[in-house]
């Protein structure tokens, strides 16, 4: 059993996130007891190894984790806070103010000290248990929120469950948190969406021209459309601010690109216009952190051409792995028609040369560039 996780943990809500991280507590040997509304999912997150059904003589958790969406979170948390009178209770909703004021809203004053927020930064396009990973949290960050009245160990107790499952643990306060997660999650969703619904105009022989890249800035398009609207509505003044922004850089390549019908006059500024909105997404996108939170400077990105055959993908990232290299990311490039795909490997930079020798030594082409 873990020394570091206060347990057994109690997972409400078996979805996901929270079948994810019975799974990725139950591989740190944490005892997980698991529950939700539905009792087919809740068999079922027992069958995956999610963790077990609780049963009279069960100890009480010592730390309970509701994993459950941020209109509903609130109510779950104080019913925990109330049914378990010892135990630390943390929310991993997306939004984290919404719930925070919902449990001071709904909760006994004396409960609100073993109340702390959280949000592991991780997920996929599917949803629901069967979806659920063990490693979906490794080396994503783990920001815990607690409030002005969060007893230390709390904060103690989900720094823990962020070691546990491979996460990179983090604090900030819920309105920060709710700014920054507009930022980086809640605002991509949106725009994604939009440029996904804007496919809805085109020809079927139109679409046949997709590439890579509107596959890679539609990929989160095809996200669940109830849970955004409950994420969306719960940070909506976050978003809101956040999307204003892009509303104004919006507006500014709408009047470039009308200046530049015709015959424009270059003192407008139109085409210095356009490629200040290039430059600053270049160096917008710079900013992104890799994994661990290194810059994405420390990386470098292979292309390797994969042959079109069962098991070829399989076989390179498993021959990475026999060379001694940890795969940070990877991309994969398929057009129909095409003998090949294309693996973009993302490894670290001071790796690259070797793992290029060692690769081509395989009888893989990496291509230059």
């Amino acid at each position: 059993m873990s020394g570091l996780v206060p347990g057994p943990v109690r997972i409400v809500g078996t979805g996901l996130i929270g079948g994810s991280l019975g799974m990725a507590l139950r591989s740190a040997d944490v005892p997980v007891q698991v529950e939700d509304v539905s009792p087919g999912t809740a068999a079922l997150a027992v069958e995956l190894g999610v963790g077990e059904l609780p049963v009279d003589g069960d100890p009480d958790p010592a730390l309970v984790l509701v994993a459950a969406p941020p209109d509903v979170a609130a109510a779950l948390v104080v019913r925990a806070l109330e049914q378990w009178p010892e135990a630390i209770v943390a929310d991993v909703a997306s939004v984290k103010s919404t719930v925070l004021d919902g449990v001071r809203a709904l909760g006994r004053e004396s409960d609100l000290p073993r109340y702390i927020g959280a949000h592991p930064m991780a997920g996929r396009e599917v949803s629901g248990v069967i979806a659920a990973r063990g490693d979906l949290f490794q080396g994503r960050p783990f920001v815990v929120v607690p409030h002005p009245g969060t007893r230390p160990e709390a904060v103690t107790a989900l720094r823990a469950v962020a070691a546990e499952i491979g996460s990179v643990p983090t604090l900030l306060d819920a309105a920060a948190h709710d700014i920054a997660v507009a930022h980086v999650s809640h605002v991509p969703q949106v725009l994604s969406s939009l440029l996904a619904g804007s496919l809805l105009e085109p020809s079927e022989s139109a679409l046949g021209l997709a590439g890579q890249g509107l596959r890679d800035t539609t990929r989160i398009a095809d996200s669940d459309p109830r849970l955004w609207v409950e994420i969306l509505g719960a940070n909506a003044a976050s978003v809101r601010e956040v999307l204003s922004g892009v509303r104004d850089r919006l507006d500014d390549v709408l009047s470039a690109l009308d200046s530049l019908r015709g015959d424009p006059d270059p003192r407008t500024g139109s085409r210095r216009a356009l490629a200040s909105l290039i430059a600053d997404g270049n160096r917008g996108v710079r900013r992104i952190p890799g994994k661990h939170g290194a810059g994405t400077d420390s990386f470098a990105v292979l292309a390797v051409l994969v042959p079109d055959r069962p098991g070829e993908l399989a076989r390179l990232l498993t021959e990475i792995g026999q060379i001694g290299v940890n795969l940070e990311d990877l991309r994969l490039e398929h057009e129909l028609g095409r003998a090949v795909g294309i693996a973009h490997v993302s490894v670290d930079a001071t790796r690259e040369e070797m793992l290029t020798r060692e690769l081509g030594a395989r009888g893989w082409t990496v291509a230059e560039g």
